[in-house]
Formats: structure tokens, C-alpha cells, sequence
């Protein structure tokens, strides 16, 4: 049997399924429908019978003709702002890959610190860090641009897939990986699913959740995480060639054949601080994050930095306009008929007498390495998250920190395995690294994350007045 087929038949089975068993005691049959629906969707997510955009449209679809729920609510995901800022920094990151600002930036970085195989893991660190508010896609960010800079500098070292890897390869593509991850957790709009969390947080706990707020708190434990990752593995996994002028040369020639910064790379770096700018200063201007980067595209394309044809033909940020607008209306409605609220109150009962703190770092650390079972952030997101942080809220756990702990997992658990989130497959896939030795450093690396997001990030949380 075709494998997608034998996909969308489990798929369709556990829905089916589910909506057979007997409605719970207190909830109603529309909302245990619903949950049928929503389970199913997840379980398409994780198996991918068809792409998650057309699961979702053809779930929420469902969800209104079989009259679930209301064709104004089966929609009303669709209007959500958060989503349409990641809609925006997508089109930011088209201006970034297609004027080559992207690539200078990275090249510029290099150029200046590259001349030893540390401070070129450090000169990723940043190229990524820069580019990261803007790449809703760390797929895009980490593959599409940064990937084939780690590629060349590996081959001008000689360093390739097998007896060579371990010259400079293995440490620069494993380093450029996990860095990724962490720049994920530093900003909503660094990696797609960060605004599934925002509306999650919003829809199951009241709480609301910034742009500017988001990348407070993530700026210390972050920077933190980031100057500490490229060190961890150039001990635990040294490269053998320990100075690089060659880097800088390579880097100097790059930047050479690209000559001086076009106009088009000169509009997208000015629209760049100017977004940042008003972002930053959000809570003083009471300008909307999301009007600021539409405003800020609109001035792209009036300058020329990108058309409206790659606006249209940006399939990633309408994809994600689908699947996310379609997932926002399920997971809106199952707050709306009390599901998720049931749920907290049957699984916190079994909590009783556990304090909030020991409850809040099982959850964390289960949605952490239940990751070990998802190949996609947004479908463990989609999950687990609403659930685990009702639960978390139950138990007495102070909204803020479940919600921005999970949150920030939720951007750096891709890299504890080869297949967890997009670059994963395009960096182990390079052949520098065994399975085995990708899978240690990854665990090391997360058991670090877990100490400095939530040890040091909850510390600063707590400066801050944010729980």
C-alpha cells in the first residue's frame, strides 16, 4: 500500500475513533467532536499525508460543515495579527536572500573576527543573530542563506564528508545548527511556530505576549546561550585546524565580487532598523508590530527591493497563512467550548499536594525531550502546548514563566535530533557528523539550553517583573 495513503487512513482512523468513544462527563459532544477533529489534524501534522497546509484548511473546513462550530469561528483565525507578522517577515527575509544582504552581513562578520576555527563559529553566531528578527523560516535563515557560506568554507579548508570532516566541517556545521535553535528562542518572528505560542498563551491563559516583551526576555538568557554554544562544542568536539586566515580571505574575496552595497540591499538594511526601531519602541509609540512591517514592506517593494510578484510567489508565507489561520480557529474554538479548561482541572487533580515548581519542571522537561518524537516544531507546538501550559496554570505555576518557559523550548528542542525541525535533515545531511555523535552533542548542548532559558531566563524574568 502507498505509504501517504496508509498515512491518511491512520489519520482519518483516529479521528474517527475518537469521535466514537463516549463524550466525557462534563464536557459536550460538539466540544468532543472538536477535540476528534483537532487530534486527527495533529496526527496528520506529525504523518503528512498531504502538506500541513492542506490538512488544516481541510480540517477547519470540516469543523464548520459538520457544524462543530460556526462558520464565523471556523474562519476567525484567519484575522489574527500575529500571524500576519509572520506573513510580513517572510517578505523581510525575501528582500534579505534575494538583494544578497544576507550573505554580506555574514561575509562582513567573517571578514572581521574569521581567523581562527572559534572565532568563526562566533562569526556565524552573529551572522545568524542579525538575520534572525527577520527569518520566520530558520529553515530559509539557516539553510537558504547561511548554509551554503558554512558549505564553502568547509571545501577552502579542505575539509570534506569522511576522513577530512574533522578538520574544521564538523565543528562549523554542527555549531551553525544548534546556533540556529537558540536564535529561534529570541524573537516571535525568529521561527514560525514562536507565533503559535503568542496566540496559544493569549487564547489559554490571558496573557499577552509582544514582539518587544519576547525579545526582552530572551535577550540575556540568549546572548548567554549563544556565547556559550560555539565554546561548548570546540571542547567537546575540536576542530583539528584551529587557525583560519584563510576564512577571512575567502570572506574578503566574497565580498569583493559582490562590490559596493546595491540600492536594493541599502533599502532592505534601512527598513530593517527602521522595524526594529519601531518594534522595540512599541509600548511608547503604541504603534501594532504587525501595521509597522506591512508599512515596512510596502516600502520595499515602492523601492524596488523586491516586487509585488515576490510577494505572490512567497509560498511559505501564504502556506503559512493557511495551516496557521486554520490551526488558530481549532485551537480558539477548543478554548471557547471549556476543553482545554476541562482538561487542566481532570489532569491538576491528579497534581494535588505537588508543588507548583516541581509540577511546572516535569511539564517543562517532558515537552522538552517528547521532542525525540516530533520531526516539525509547529506539530509538537500545535500538540502539546495549550495543554501542557493549562496544566502548568492549574498547578499554581505563575503564568508568565510557564508560558515563555515552554514558549522558549519550543524554538531550540530541533536540535537534539537529525530530523526535528527543518535544517536538520540540510546539516546532517552534509554527511560531516555520525548519527550517533549528532544525537550526543545535541542532548549535551539541550541539557545546557534548559539551564540558561529556564535557570538563568526565569532569574531574569523575575527582574524584569514579568512573574
Amino acid at each position: 500500500m502507498n505509504r501517504k495513503l496508509l498515512y491518511g487512513l491512520i489519520t482519518v482512523g483516529v479521528g474517527v475513533l475518537i469521535w466514537l468513544l463516549p463524550v466525557p462527563a462534563g464536557l459536550k459532544p460538539s466540544a468532543w467532536q472538536l477535540f476528534a477533529l483537532f487530534v486527527a489534524t495533529i496526527v496528520g501534522f506529525i504523518l503528512q499525508p498531504m502538506p500541513i497546509g492542506a490538512i488544516a484548511f481541510l480540517s477547519v473546513g470540516l469543523a464548520g460543515f459538520m457544524k462543530v462550530i460556526s462558520p464565523a469561528d471556523a474562519l476567525s483565525g484567519f484575522g489574527n495579527t500575529t500571524i500576519w507578522l509572520i506573513v510580513t517577515a517572510f517578505l523581510f527575509a525575501k528582500g534579505f536572500i534575494k538583494t544578497g544582504l544576507g550573505r554580506r552581513i555574514a561575509y562582513t562578520i567573517m571578514n572581521l573576527i574569521g581567523d581562527s576555527s572559534l572565532k568563526l563559529g562566533y562569526a556565524l553566531t552573529l551572522s545568524d543573530l542579525v538575520i534572525a528578527p527577520f527569518t520566520p523560516s530558520n529553515t530559509a535563515r539557516a539553510g537558504g542563506i547561511l548554509y551554503p557560506i558554512v558549505r564553502s568554507l568547509c571545501s577552502a579548508f579542505d575539509s570534506e564528508p569522511g576522513p577530512s570532516s574533522r578538520k574544521i566541517g564538523s565543528y562549523l556545521m554542527k555549531t551553525s545548527f544548534q546556533i540556529n535553535g537558540i536564535t529561534s528562542s529570541m524573537f516571535i518572528t525568529a521561527v514560525a511556530p514562536n507565533s503559535l505560542v503568542v496566540l496559544l498563551a493569549a487564547k489559554t491563559a490571558n496573557l499577552n505576549i509582544s514582539w518587544g516583551i519576547w525579545a526582552l526576555a530572551g535577550i540575556v538568557p540568549g546572548l548567554v546561550a549563544l556565547a556559550v554554544t560555539p565554546y561548548i562544542l570546540y571542547k567537546l568536539y575540536p576542530p583539528e585546524i584551529k587557525h583560519t586566515p584563510e576564512a577571512k580571505e575567502l570572506a574578503y574575496r566574497e565580498l569583493e565580487k559582490m562590490g559596493p552595497m546595491s540600492r536594493g540591499e541599502k533599502i532592505v538594511a534601512s527598513v530593517f532598523l527602521l522595524a526594529l526601531t519601531l518594534w522595540a519602541t512599541s509600548s511608547i509609540t503604541g504603534l501594532d508590530a504587525t501595521m509597522v512591517a506591512m508599512v515596512c514592506v510596502g516600502i520595499m517593494i515602492i523601492g524596488q527591493a523586491i516586487e509585488w510578484k515576490d510577494v505572490v510567489e512567497e509560498k511559505s508565507a501564504w502556506d503559512t497563512l493557511i495551516w496557521m489561520g486554520a490551526l488558530m480557529s481549532l485551537a480558539g474554538a477548543l478554548t471557547k467550548v471549556g476543553l482545554i479548561a476541562w482538561f487542566a482541572k481532570e489532569v491538576s487533580g491528579q497534581l494535588a499536594g505537588v508543588s507548583w515548581w516541581v509540577a511546572l519542571g516535569i511539564l517543562l522537561l517532558a515537552y522538552m525531550y517528547s521532542h525525540y518524537a516530533f520531526a516539525s516544531l509547529s506539530a509538537h507546538v500545535t500538540a502539546m502546548y495549550a495543554a501542557f501550559l493549562a496544566v502548568a496554570v492549574a498547578a499554581g505555576a505563575p503564568v508568565f514563566l510557564a508560558a515563555m518557559g515552554l514558549g522558549v523550548i519550543s524554538g531550540f528542542m530541533g536540535g537534539i535530533t537529525h530530523y526535528g525541525t527543518g535544517p536538520a535533515p540540510i546539516y546532517f545531511g552534509a554527511g560531516y557528523i555520525f548519527q550517533g555523535t549528532w544525537w550526543k552533542l545535541g542532548f549535551v548542548l539541550s541539557v545546557s539550553n534548559m539551564i540558561i532559558w529556564i535557570g538563568l531566563g526565569g532569574f531574569w524574568w523575575k527582574l524584569l517583573g514579568l512573574w
